[in-house]
């Protein structure tokens, strides 16, 4: 199953890292807050939102911040994903 987001709508899939401390005991990534850092996964077509010409500025397998309670979070097929408005991504990475 696949997911086509709507208008200004991104799906992003998050990075899971995990750290070791200096002690070298390995922290998994769902011991720590959650990510701040995703992929993109599938991206909306934009076009005419509330009045506004939306432009997406994102594609997919672009790697984004994102502020931390952002989204709303959905699991398909045993994988969880995020489903946002690109206006809550804070930034691209390169």
């Amino acid at each position: 199953m696949t997911i086509k987001p709507l208008g200004d709508r991104v799906v992003i899939k998050m990075v899971e890292t995990e750290e070791t401390t200096k002690s070298g005991i390995v922290l998994p990534g769902s011991a720590k807050e959650k990510p701040q850092y995703a992929e993109v996964v599938a991206v909306g077509p934009g076009g005419m939102i509330d009045g506004k010409e939306i432009v997406m500025e994102v594609k997919v397998g672009d790697k984004v911040l994102l502020s931390k309670y952002a989204g709303t979070e959905v699991k398909l097929d045993g994988v969880e994903y995020t489903i946002l408005r690109q206006s809550e991504i804070l930034a691209k990475l390169d």
